[in-house]
Formats: structure tokens, C-alpha cells, sequence
């Protein structure tokens, strides 16, 4: 086939990998500005390659007017969770969705593979507005933990080299290197809801200093340099403290002193008019 003919084939896939990835970095960000705990830690994508492709194609026999309808998985979109459990909230918030259609699930956590691989994978069906219009095709979803990830990782690369002839010792070794995943996940597990207390405590005070710092740049157009060089020793003082109780209080009391700042201003062009 023409290289020219791929591109037309793999430009719409290149586009629903970008438009997914940003819809799941965007509810990320959704989360964090909310200070809410989200469920997905880190979000990849990638189109597969010809080379891949045609291997694909060779192995299941595939011919190339079928292409399209049998390889589900030339966009791929890998989900990657902190948690076990998240993998079925990602997996419920995808089934929800109006955007992605859910084709086929397949469950590699209940039903591990032989070799120890585990994740979960959606089959979704997406639609891409393209120069010749809409145009309706699949993807895959990957949901796995950072554990998973770095297992599966190794994995691919060594059934790369040994071209699925993998000598028996090694795969008995990435074997045993499977059960200390799922034992590492699990033990994460044990402690999830510490770790997540922890980690929303850093996402507010991040948010919280992140508001204060904006709400003093914006007092220099009401107030005196003096009076901004106190309020930022005062909050300097506060964050030595470390104590987020106290850096609400602060962000509370200077909204108060910004409002008021901000009426005078208003009173004082109105007088003037």
C-alpha cells in the first residue's frame, strides 16, 4: 500500500488519540481544581504502527478490506490508577459517558492471563469530525495500576526480543514477578485511604496558596506597597507553619481584605465621576 493511503488510513486514529487523552487530562484537572481525589493518575496514547499493523494483520490473517473492522486496537489509550479500585471507577465513568460506546470489555484482573499479565480493557467506539465528515471508529482503553504498568512494560519488551519464544526460566522469573505485583497492589490498598488524605492535604494547600498569591497580585492595583510587603510576611509566616487550618483562615480573612479594597476603589471612581 501507498505510504500516502496509511496516512489517510491513521490520520482520523492520530486525531481520536489527541481528543481523548485531553478529555481524560481535562477531568484530571477538573478534579485537582476541585480538590477532589481523582481516580486516574496519569493518561497516555499512541497510534499503532504500520510495522505493528502488518504484523497483526499477518498473524490473525486478516485481510486488508477488513483492516478497519477487525484491529481494534490501532488508537490506544492507557489509563494508569495509583489504586486497584479506581480501575473500576475509570471503567464506570468510560460506560457512562455520551462520547465513547462501549463495544467489548475484557477483564484481565478477575481472569489474569497465564503469563501474569492483568489490566482491564474497554473496546469503545468514537467518532472523529474529519474533511470528508464524521467518521465513526474504535479504540482501546487500557486501565491499570502504576504496578501493572511497570510489569507490563517489561513484559512487552521481552516478548519483543524473544519474538513469543520466551525461554522457560524467564517466564517462569516474570512469573513470580507477577505475584509481587498483585502483592504490592495490595498492600498499597491497605493503606489507600491514608495516602489519599495525604494526597488531597497537598492538592488544597497547593490550590489554596495558588489563590492567596493571585489575590495579592491583584491587590497591588488598590493598595500601597507597604501595606502588600505585610500581608506578604504575614502569609510567608503562616505557610512556614505548614498548618492548613491556619492557611484557610488566612485565605478567608485577605478575600475579606481584597473585597473591601476593591469597594473602595469602586466608591472613590464613582465620587470622582
Amino acid at each position: 500500500m501507498e505510504i500516502q493511503l496509511w496516512r489517510n488510513i491513521l490520520s482520523p486514529y492520530e486525531l481520536a488519540v489527541r481528543e481523548i487523552t485531553l478529555k481524560f487530562n481535562h477531568m484530571m484537572r477538573e478534579h485537582r481544581e476541585k480538590d477532589l481525589y481523582c481516580p486516574i493518575e496519569q493518561v497516555t496514547g499512541r497510534v499503532k504502527s504500520i510495522s505493528s499493523i502488518l504484523e497483526k494483520m499477518q498473524r490473525k490473517q486478516i485481510p486488508m478490506e477488513r483492516l478497519e473492522q477487525e484491529i481494534e486496537d490501532i488508537a490506544g489509550i492507557r489509563i494508569i490508577c495509583q489504586f486497584e479500585e479506581d480501575i473500576d471507577v475509570v471503567a464506570s465513568i468510560i460506560q457512562k459517558r455520551t462520547d465513547m460506546e462501549i463495544k467489548s470489555e475484557k477483564d484481565y484482573l478477575t481472569h489474569m492471563k497465564e503469563s501474569g499479565y492483568r489490566s482491564y480493557h474497554l473496546i469503545i467506539y468514537y467518532t472523529v469530525e474529519t474533511l470528508d465528515g464524521p467518521k465513526r471508529l474504535q479504540a482501546e482503553i487500557q486501565i491499570r495500576t502504576l504496578a501493572m504498568n511497570f510489569w507490563a512494560t517489561i513484559e512487552h519488551s521481552l516478548q519483543y526480543k524473544y519474538k513469543g519464544n520466551m525461554p522457560p526460566h524467564v517466564a517462569e522469573r516474570l512469573s513470580k514477578a507477577a505475584d509481587a505485583i498483585i502483592s504490592l497492589d495490595h498492600e498499597m490498598s491497605s493503606v489507600r485511604n491514608e495516602i489519599m488524605d495525604a494526597q488531597n492535604s497537598s492538592q488544597m494547600q497547593t490550590n489554596l496558596v495558588a489563590n492567596i498569591l493571585s489575590n495579592i497580585e491583584n491587590l497591588y492595583k488598590y493598595s500601597s506597597k507597604q501595606e502588600i510587603m505585610k500581608i506578604q510576611e504575614e502569609f510567608f509566616r503562616v505557610y512556614k507553619t505548614n498548618d492548613l487550618q491556619q492557611l484557610e483562615r488566612f485565605h478567608r480573612q485577605l478575600d475579606i481584605i481584597s473585597e473591601g479594597y476593591r469597594a473602595q476603589a469602586v466608591t472613590y471612581d464613582y465620587i470622582g465621576d
